[in-house]
């Protein structure tokens, strides 16, 4: 299994946001989505922290809006 480090301080700078507004157990229930969505985008080819944490927030703020 191969780890993806590119993806440790997004999430990590996603899940202190989430906290901040009180959303830490929404974020905890769809972190297995988000982990996936962000692999996605490293695939594609990005690896810049800030967009990947700025692409994470945006995601997750579509799946808030459905629950």
């Amino acid at each position: 299994m191969v780890t993806i480090d590119v993806l440790d301080k997004p999430i990590k700078r996603i899940k202190k946001t989430c906290e901040m507004i009180g959303a830490g157990d929404k974020f905890n229930r769809t972190l297995p989505e988000l982990e996936t969505f962000l692999e996605e985008e490293v695939a594609r080819g990005e690896t810049r922290e800030t967009r990947l944490t700025y692409d994470g927030l945006c995601f997750l703020q579509q799946v808030f809006s459905r629950e």
